[in-house]
């Protein structure tokens, strides 16, 4: 049972306000309009992986041991930052320096709300809930999306200014900004942290002795290859939006840069909310005895982004687009599922430094696939591009599961 108290109505807002990311939806159009190739539009999205590579773990161990308030509102602060310079930025290097920005942000806040929120649960005795209570939060995050693409895709049937966008942006996130420093004191620190004296060399020690559990590394192996699958290649939906856009007999004397945004800003307000249904019903699926949630929903996602280039490549335009929106489906089913187990395996005051080891190779994972797919993209198009990647990814898996199978209960 989920208490819809104060706190349950602010971890809401945060993933709410959070994906309020009015430029999510046209970050590759945007890239695309500034003169970029694939190729330089995938080593801007390595390049971001990369820095959250870097910081990732070491800022899991700061939040852990100074604070996961303080850690959020630093990532909030690099969010504005980035934000500003998107938005300034005319060619490859500011758009570098920004995606660099963002990507430390990134790196602050993955994991760290995900930890407060499982030391909350077991502060109030309701740590059996879960699966079920992330998942609602998760939905709102996802309802957030859904309303962030439909008011992105007025913007720019407005106004055909893609850059723009990344201004509006800043509110919703100062907004959030001061959600979280509202948040109470005692979800600063983990349970066990909050009474004794923080030490990073204590956190590393205990950390290094998690993680030896091999059930714990083989579920944040799980995580992290449909999440760094999902990353690479979501933001490719949105050529497909552009061919699908065109096929729609409405708008037709309208600029097609107008029309293409109010479109997928439409389509879009139509996935997330497709997804934000799909992250309530995730506890519903982790119930299942007869089904493999971990390992079934891994080898779905992949064998639905090799559907989708295949119908790609036959420029079955409506057809592809529905494996494509599988492939978010799942993973925001994934999501609660995983995080729950993770957190089964993990005392309390090294969840998030443990959260941001799974973000660590999801994100090392992100980056070697986007900057492949870009180049692949520029050599033999999307459709095959996804094929192969799809492909690749799931014979590794099938072939990983044969060998080391991995039970999931």
């Amino acid at each position: 049972m989920i208490v819809k108290n104060r706190q349950y109505v602010q971890f809401c807002a945060y993933g709410f306000l959070k994906n309020l990311r009015f430029f999510d939806a046209f970050l590759i159009l945007f890239f695309v309009d500034k003169g970029l190739s694939f190729t330089e539009i995938g080593s801007l999205y390595a390049l971001r992986e990369i820095m959250v590579n870097v910081v990732e773990i070491p800022s899991g161990v700061v939040a852990d041991t100074y604070g996961r308030k303080r850690s959020l509102v630093f990532s909030f602060c690099l969010y504005l930052l980035s934000f500003g310079t998107f938005y300034l930025a005319t060619g490859y290097w500011p758009l570098m320096a920004a995606m660099l920005l963002y990507g430390i942000g990134d790196a602050f806040r993955s994991g760290t709300h995900k930890g407060m929120i499982m030391d909350y649960l077991k502060l109030q005795g309701w740590s059996d809930h879960k699966v079920d209570y992330y998942g609602h939060t998760r939905a709102w995050s996802q309802r957030g999306s859904a309303i962030s693409a439909l008011i992105a895709g007025v913007l720019v049937y407005l106004d055909g200014d893609y850059s723009r966008i990344f201004l509006y942006s800043m509110g919703p996130y100062l907004l959030n900004f001061i959600n979280i420093a509202t948040y109470p004191k005692v979800l600063n620190y983990s349970l066990t942290e909050a009474n004794t004296k923080p030490s990073m060399l204590a956190t590393f020690r205990s950390y290094w002795q998690v993680m030896k559990q091999p059930r714990l590394l083989a579920v944040i192996h799980s995580a992290a290859i449909h999440g760094a699958f999902m990353g690479s290649v979501k933001d490719y939906i949105q050529p497909l939006m552009v061919q699908l856009s065109l096929l729609i007999p409405i708008l037709l004397d309208t600029d097609p840069t107008k029309k293409s945004g109010l479109m997928i800003g439409g389509m879009y307000f139509l996935i997330y909310q497709l997804t934000s249904f799909a992250s309530r019903k995730s506890a519903w699926l982790a119930s299942q005895r007869r089904f493999d949630a971990v390992q079934g929903t891994l080898l779905l996602g992949l064998a639905s982004g090799l559907i989708c280039g295949f119908f790609y490549e036959w420029e079955l335009w409506t057809a592809a687009i529905i494996p494509f929106v599988m492939i978010y489906l799942i993973e925001n089913i994934r999501k609660p599922i995983l995080t729950g187990a993770i957190a089964d395996a993990v005392p309390g005051e090294l969840l998030t430094t443990v959260l941001s080891s799974q973000s660590f190779w999801e994100t090392l994972l992100t980056a070697g696939l986007s900057l492949l797919l870009g180049v692949l993209v520029d050599a033999l198009g999307l459709g095959w591009s996804l094929i192969y990647l799809s492909g690749a990814l799931l014979l590794g898996s099938l072939l990983r599961m044969r060998f080391y199978p991995m039970k999931s209960r």
